[in-house]
């Protein structure tokens, strides 16, 4: 495939924090204790993120999910994957939160069936705490955006994020758009990207981008 998107779903595709305001929300004690951890890089996002949600009863399950259930998405996404589907270009969903809340957002926009694929985290409730599953695990991350992004042999990967967990996926990345917290951790690393704030933004700049080359 020639290009693949590449978009984070947690502050990205969502205009507030969903999943970390879940986890809040959840597990409050915990989360103040390991978030601030986790963003000044002191532990990993898989041995935070983990330890949080396996902190949190099983039964809570489904208000996990009712809790995504209202979560406003930013201005602009349904515009911009129809401009991918036209531009024969791939909308791939990576994300270290959690693939239900993913998919009951995106459902509720009727916006699920024009997405490529979702990687993001699973849960199995069969136990009296929550247990996380991912395929794409590894030191770093429950879920290694980069690994994902190795499924797809691409020449050009675009990647759209706005924190600490898509660092990884824009060093790989041939374009980012970065927002919020991502442009702090890019600037500190000295790499490039193009800041934007709803995918109108994204849209006209690879609008002109891909008309230009």
């Amino acid at each position: 495939m020639p290009k693949v998107v590449f978009c984070d779903f947690d502050g990205t595709i969502t205009a507030i924090e969903t999943f970390a305001g879940m986890l809040k929300e959840f597990a409050p004690e915990l989360s103040a204790e390991l978030m601030p951890k986790m963003y000044r890089r002191q532990i990993t996002l898989r041995a935070g993120v983990r330890q949080i949600l396996e902190s949190i009863p099983s039964t809570c399950y489904s208000d996990i999910l009712a809790y995504a259930q209202d979560k406003p998405i930013r201005s602009g996404l349904a515009e911009f994957m129809d401009f991918l589907e036209v531009q024969k270009v791939p909308f791939v969903v990576v994300s270290g939160g959690l693939r239900e809340m993913v998919e009951t957002v995106l459902k509720r926009e009727g916006l699920l069936k024009k997405v490529f694929a979702i990687f993001a985290v699973d849960l199995n409730i069969n136990y009296p705490n929550l247990k996380v599953c991912s395929d794409f695990e590894d030191q770093a991350e429950l879920v290694a955006k980069v690994k994902v992004m190795a499924q797809y042999s691409v020449d050009e990967s675009i990647a759209i994020g706005d924190s600490l967990t898509d660092i990884n996926m824009a060093s790989a990345a041939n374009l980012v758009f970065a927002r919020d917290r991502l442009i702090d951790y890019m600037e500190a690393e000295h790499k490039p990207y193009i800041p934007w704030n709803d995918f109108t933004d994204i849209q006209n700049y690879l609008s002109k981008y891909w008309h230009n080359e």
